[in-house]
């Protein structure tokens, strides 16, 4: 059975995955600004867009619980 992550286990992610993206985007000459205003190669575009996921996913756990 698939059990969903905990909020802290997400939050958990979500940085793990942020300090991932900025530091491929520094290797690859970006700076975390630009995270928006880019058209990304490969690798970067799937991380941005899992990261734009984890925080929606985030959003809307942590939206559920305030209820």
């Amino acid at each position: 059975m698939l059990t969903m992550p905990s909020i802290n286990e997400l939050r958990e992610r979500l940085s793990t995955l942020n300090t991932e993206f900025e530091r491929e985007m520094r290797a690859r000459g970006f700076e975390p600004s630009q995270a928006d205003n880019v058209a990304w190669p490969a690798h970067l575009a799937t991380l941005y867009a899992e990261r734009e996921r984890m925080k929606a996913e985030l959003a809307e756990l942590e939206g559920s619980t305030d209820d």
